[in-house]
């Protein structure tokens, strides 16, 4: 999944499968690209009600692990990655055209969005692929989940205004207890792959790393979102453009399943998730928009089941429920607290 991240100038926020955030005065994860809002003038009305873009925004994201899965099927890891990126720039491209939106300026703010294109789109798009090669989609989707609470993490460290309450700090244990239930710690992890679990979990820590140094670079920034999300989806590309040829070799075919999955993943999941939620951010507020990153692991789980015909043992659902309510309580605030405000958008 794809993330946008649109940083105050006062404080920050995921989610996420490529995952997503948008939260007020946390720092979460879900997903993919990220640009810094301008001031929004009056929209003309959207087609569809609000509703139902969220819905189609958690079902995009939420089946976004399961087309990884089939992708690595007929491609490696690198070139699905390549190819969801190439899709999802495509997309975003299109749309500035017809949004007649202009390149952001500058140097420097280039090279912040090539730094945000490696954590929020290269490294983590690689990782969850590399990753489903050994896991299912549904402990990738699971994993994604965790970024809200790696954000909280390290934006207790980060960031000097994000002080911790005990109603956060609780839910960072709660959601990390939650994450050794999904993967049966008591058990003594028998079964899990370690290096497929680690890639995920460090795609996931990946989103906060991003969001965190995107409020710190490219706050108050002139640019339209569209446009530096636009931009950061091109550099990422041009990112796993350079790396693919050095660690892969030229697919031997184009396998339909997989290529489908594939440009799925890039046009929908990185370039039409986008578009919808920087809609639903300005029309319902982040507050509201990032609710989807409580339905993304939820749908991978059941399509993974579902359509994959993966497994699924009780301590997986059980664990992901405690994840989420961990990453519920870091983003909360006490009744009649001073909520700082942000915005950020999960794969």
């Amino acid at each position: 999944m794809s993330a946008t991240v649109t940083p105050s100038a006062t404080s920050p926020t995921e989610s996420a499968a490529g995952a997503p955030p948008t939260a007020e005065g946390s720092t979460t994860g879900t997903g993919t690209g990220t640009g810094v809002t301008a001031a929004a003038g009056p929209a003309a009305r959207p087609v569809l009600n609000w509703r139902i873009r969220f819905g189609a925004l958690s079902l995009i994201w939420g089946f976004s692990f399961l087309l990884i899965k089939v992708g690595t099927e007929g491609y490696a890891p690198f070139q699905v990655t390549l190819g969801r990126l190439l899709s999802g720039t495509a997309v975003l491209a299109v749309a500035m055209v017809v949004r007649r939106e202009r390149l952001p300026r500058g140097a420097r703010t280039w090279g912040h969005l090539a730094v945000a294109a490696f954590f929020l789109n290269a490294l983590p798009f690689s990782l969850f692929a590399h990753a489903e090669l050994t896991i299912p989609s549904t402990l990738a989707g699971i994993c994604n989940a965790t970024s809200p609470l790696w954000g909280m993490a390290l934006s207790l460290v980060a960031l000097s205004e994000d002080r911790p309450t005990r109603r956060r700090v609780a839910g960072l244990g709660l959601g990390f207890l939650g994450v050794l239930t999904v993967l049966g710690a008591w058990q003594g992890f028998s079964g899990l792959d370690f290096s497929g679990t680690a890639m995920a979990l460090l795609a996931s820590l990946s989103y906060p790393i991003g969001w965190i140094y995107v409020r710190r670079t490219l706050a108050g920034n002139g640019s339209s979102t569209l446009a530096l999300t636009g931009s950061q989806l091109f550099l990422g590309t041009a990112q796993i453009a350079l790396v693919t040829p050095l660690f892969t070799s030229a697919p031997d075919g184009f396998p339909l399943l997989p290529t489908l999955a594939v440009v799925a993943l890039g046009a929908l999941g990185t370039g039409l998730a986008v578009l919808l939620q920087y809609g639903l951010v300005e029309e319902v507020g982040p507050t509201t928009a990032q609710m989807v990153t409580y339905f993304i692991p939820v749908i991978a789980t059941a399509a993974g089941v579902a359509v994959l015909g993966e497994q699924l043992s009780w301590n997986t659902p059980v664990g992901a429920l405690v994840v989420l309510a961990g990453a519920a309580l870091t983003r909360s605030r006490a009744r009649g607290g001073r909520a700082a405000s942000s915005r950020t958008s999960i794969d």
